[in-house]
């Protein structure tokens, strides 16, 4: 009997385990899952005959080894920066590795070794990043075996609400883990327009936008991701005169969230003393110039330039950020007490469902022709807890896991899935489960 180890049991990871329980069923496999909540664990595999839940300490090195030395393959749902202990322990037992995570120079590292040891170490192979590399890359080889050049190449990618269930000013709610949402955009971006690399500081990234049209589904605006330019040569797309990855929100979403930017409140950079003591009013208040709490309002309008009716206005109104209710958060950062309260207020309720939007945009040059592509995913999930995000973000890496079981995926050391060995049978099972993209030529 085979085994897999699934290190998390939270958001994302609903319908990979679901996945992975019915592979099972099928090639006699036994899947662990482990997490901190013991009973979110439980919950997640509901007694199945193939499965146990146990209780970890990620940060317990010794429970780690001997959970891995167990087990034939892990697949990793930890914080980001917390793959990189759980792949040292990975290379040395010679066990194969999943993450949905951005590889860091530290992963990155481990690429000798993990040949050495002959297991993969495949990361990026969530949604974003993930799904958005395969399909790319398919799209890319496609031309590139039909003699075309890559001129323009942009993708964007976004986690939002589905429109019947759309009912906040904000046009948002939280599908995926909040702490990104909150600090995103707190680091320079870089991208490639017309053969220059060009830079956005964190204090312009939510100004400088794009507007996404997507047919039959609307406008979005965009926001550049933090970097584009590391996926010029992993794509092979040196000869591309535009590179950009972006973010995708409702319009609107973008110009209202610079506000509490601005403000200061999405800052993590320092800890707030005696946060329990405080209210928000309070809070907004210490974040605005002047000092007469009862003309906030008037205050917080004359430094954002906005008027008490401007939409911008009414969206921090609704937050709840002038209430004179206390935070009962103990010396948090800005950014962790915003993100406390727009967990609340952002909520995917019961009933509710969110949708996956992806679209890339290529133009493409032939000896006797150019033409542009258009590919669009929209993908709605099917209630609260088996979301869109958890499918898209999920179903990669359960896809990935199962071809590395049967012996299909012989590529070792630090990879990401850029190649037909792993896109081609990853993207065909991905369209029997709903996801799949539709394309445009012009």
């Amino acid at each position: 009997m085979k085994n897999i180890l699934v290190i998390g049991a939270g958001l994302s990871s609903s319908y990979l385990i679901k996945y992975l329980l019915e592979q099972a069923n099928i090639y006699n496999w036994q899947i662990t899952l482990v997490d901190s909540n013991l009973e979110a664990a439980q919950s997640k595999i509901a007694n199945h005959p193939k499965a146990k839940a146990l209780l970890l300490n990620a940060n317990n090195n010794a429970e780690v080894e001997q959970l891995v030395s167990a087990n034939d393959l892990i697949i990793s749902l930890l914080p980001a920066a917390m793959h990189i202990n759980v792949a040292r322990i990975c290379v040395n037992l010679k066990k194969h590795l999943i993450t949905a995570s951005y590889v860091s120079t530290e992963m990155q590292s481990l690429h000798s070794e993990a040949v050495e040891s002959d297991v993969i170490l495949l990361n990026e192979c969530g949604l974003d990043p993930g799904i958005d590399h395969l399909s790319a890359m398919k799209l890319i080889d496609g031309i590139k075996a039909k003699g075309g050049s890559i001129d323009v190449f942009k993708s964007f990618c976004g986690g939002l609400v589905a429109p019947e269930f759309d009912d906040n000013p904000w046009n948002y709610k939280f599908t995926w883990n909040p702490r990104n949402v909150v600090v995103a955009g707190q680091s320079t971006a870089q991208y490639l327009e017309h053969d220059e690399i060009k830079f956005i500081p964190p204090q312009r990234i939510f100004t400088q936008t794009e507007v996404v049209n997507i047919e039959d589904h609307g406008e979005f605006e965009s926001y550049a991701n933090r970097d584009s330019l590391g996926y010029i040569k992993p794509y092979g797309i040196e000869e591309s005169h535009t590179v950009l990855r972006g973010t995708l929100r409702k319009k609107g979403y973008v110009k209202a969230w610079n506000n509490l930017v601005k403000l200061g409140l999405t800052d993590d950079s320092f800890v707030v003393h005696n946060t329990q003591e405080l209210t928000y009013r309070e809070l907004l208040s210490a974040f605005t110039p002047g000092n007469d709490l009862s003309k906030l309002e008037e205050r917080v309008c004359s430094f954002l330039n906005l008027n008490s009716e401007h939409e911008d206005y009414k969206k921090l109104v609704w937050l709840g950020l002038f209430n004179d209710i206390k935070i009962n958060i103990p010396d948090a950062s800005p950014a962790f007490i915003l993100q406390q309260l727009l967990q609340q207020k952002w909520k995917l309720q019961k009933g509710e469902l969110d949708m996956v939007v992806m679209y890339h945009e290529i133009e493409a040059s032939y000896p006797d022709k150019k033409e542009k592509i258009s590919s669009a995913l929209i993908v709605k999930g099917e209630n609260e807890i088996l979301t869109a995000m958890s499918k898209t973000v999920g179903l990669p890496m359960a896809i990935a896991a199962k071809h590395i079981m049967l012996g299909d995926v012989k590529l070792r050391g630090v990879v990401i899935p850029t190649m037909p060995e792993l896109y081609d049978p990853i993207l065909s099972e991905l369209a029997e489960y709903g996801i799949s993209f539709e394309e445009k030529i012009y």
